[in-house]
């Protein structure tokens, strides 16, 4: 095999590697019969890691595992969720091996949402492999309920994907917050991991964020309190790897207005787009940083069910490279579902940005963050839904969109069902959600666009406290990557020839 094949395929395997393993194949597989075309095809490994939930005896959590059926793959598989090891045991000496205790999920088929649970201060972090059937798609919803305290209300996170660099927009060091930011390491190997922090003055100083090591299997908090002594109320935490790859989060908690989790912002870009911000938000507070070396300056719209329209007051927004910038929109969607579109004024810039949403009022406040994301592309999903307090936000900030929604069969019983929906171009549309037939237990909504332009996701799961306390979380539906783009490979020995 000749230099340039291998050169193609070790492109290719990178690829796949995003997620998984694929397997290259004939164009009879792939359905492609031109030579050369990239087929789409299954990933055959997806690894995932969830964060330890909460430091809260009162903590009750929730783990809903979900596979969809994925036309291309076999009857084989098999997928699990595993303790990670305390950082204090993982460097024991045969303890960087497979894990070996019993799995707290481990779903029977795909197309049926696997369930968990655990309580209390001590529940671990815990990683995650799905292999063959159960690999395309794999998602894994993590949702905490803490009744009191610093953080309470309803915490919720998709557990994540390892990688080598995360943008956190939207933490805080001020004093009514405590913000951890997770490290989860998946591999046989340690990882050894950079954090640094930006505020509204630029980089804040610090060395102890410097070359922090996981351990293999293993996950440790840090406060971020603890690698610097400034107090700021908008912080930009940047995760960058420089050995390994590690699954990262940040638990965002408040003294009164409840926590939440605070996942990673897709990479930075001079177009964004932050689905799915609840109608009755009270306080929606935008954060934002340029990581170049060149100020950004944006128009703000909000995508609403009537079409597109300018916040008064918040028309632009001027972002200062290397500093955070931090903007209150108040109660921007005035009852109405609405999505934040972000769009250069003049050049592009490459930015990141989040929100922090409240909802309630007085002593009854909670509080939610929403990641810029990426669109749904070929499928997303949202699991651990609930017959009641489900919100699904669908936002075509561009051109119209046709979708298709289905419900999965209930964790515990129950028929699944599809509906399909058109969302105008310029709106966000909060749609009634399809509820699988004779449900039981919790499911799992998946998200195909069918035609159109770019669509993006967000789903709300909300409970109502016994104070009246509606507890809230919100999870963006970016691409699943459960398929990936083989292109077909072939020798091609007259390079060999010489010139």
């Amino acid at each position: 095999m000749n230099r340039t094949t291998l050169s193609l395929i070790a492109a290719t395997t990178a690829l796949a590697a995003v997620t998984g393993f694929a397997a290259l194949a004939t164009p009879d597989a792939s359905g492609a019969d031109t030579a050369g075309a990239a087929a789409r095809l299954p990933v055959e490994r997806t690894s995932l890691t969830c964060p330890a939930p909460s430091a809260s005896d009162l903590a009750e959590t929730s783990y809903t595992s979900f596979t969809p059926v994925t036309k291309g793959t076999d009857d084989k598989g098999e997928a699990e969720l595993l303790a990670a090891k305390a950082e204090s045991a993982a460097g024991d000496g045969d303890k960087a091996g497979k894990q070996d205790e019993k799995p707290v999920v481990q779903p029977k088929t795909p197309g049926t949402p696997a369930t968990g649970d655990t309580s209390g201060a001590d529940a671990p972090a815990l990683v995650g492999t799905a292999e063959g059937r159960f690999a395309p798609g794999w998602t894994v919803q993590q949702t905490t309920e803490v009744a009191a305290g610093t953080g309470r209300g309803l915490l919720g996170v998709n557990c994540a994907a390892p990688d080598t660099e995360f943008w956190f927009p939207g933490a805080s060091t001020s004093a009514d917050r405590t913000d951890y930011v997770h490290l989860t390491n998946p591999d046989d190997s340690a990882a050894v991991v950079d954090i640094e922090l930006y505020g509204k003055d630029g980089a804040l100083e610090s060395t102890v964020g410097e070359g922090i090591t996981v351990q293999p299997h293993a996950s440790e908090p840090i406060l971020l309190s603890t690698l610097t002594e400034v107090q700021q109320t908008d912080l930009t935490v940047h995760v960058s790897v420089r050995s390994g790859r590690v699954g990262a989060a940040v638990q965002a908690l408040d003294d009164k207005i409840g926590g939440d989790w605070l996942a990673p912002a897709t990479d930075p870009a001079g177009n964004l787009v932050l689905p799915g911000i609840p109608k009755d938000a009270t306080i929606v507070r935008l954060v934002l940083f340029a990581p170049g070396d060149t100020d950004a300056d944006l128009k703000v719209r909000l995508a609403s069910p009537s079409g597109s329209i300018t916040p008064a007051g918040h028309e632009t927004v001027h972002v200062k490279a290397g500093m955070t910038t931090g903007v209150d929109l108040g109660d921007v969607t005035r009852g109405e579902a609405g999505s934040l579109v972000l769009t250069p004024t003049g050049r592009s810039v490459p930015v990141v940005a989040a929100v922090r949403v409240v909802r309630g009022k007085g002593t009854e406040q909670e509080t939610a963050f929403i990641p810029a994301t990426g669109p749904v592309g070929a499928r997303a999903t949202a699991a651990d839904n609930r017959a009641k307090g489900t919100t699904l936000s669908l936002a075509a900030p561009g051109q119209t969109a046709k979708v298709k929604v289905t419900a999965s069969a209930g964790s515990e019983g129950g028929t699944a069902v599809a509906k399909t929906y058109t969302i105008k171009g310029g709106t966000t549309q909060n749609v009634e959600v399809p509820v699988p037939g004779g449900l039981e237990g919790t499911y799992a909504l998946t998200v195909e666009p069918v035609s159109g332009g770019p669509l993006y996701a967000a789903r709300t799961l909300t409970l109502t406290e016994d104070d009246d306390v509606s507890a809230f979380t919100v999870q963006t539906l970016p691409d699943d990557r459960g398929t990936v783009s083989v292109p077909k490979a072939e020798e091609d020995l007259s390079v060999l020839q010489p010139q």
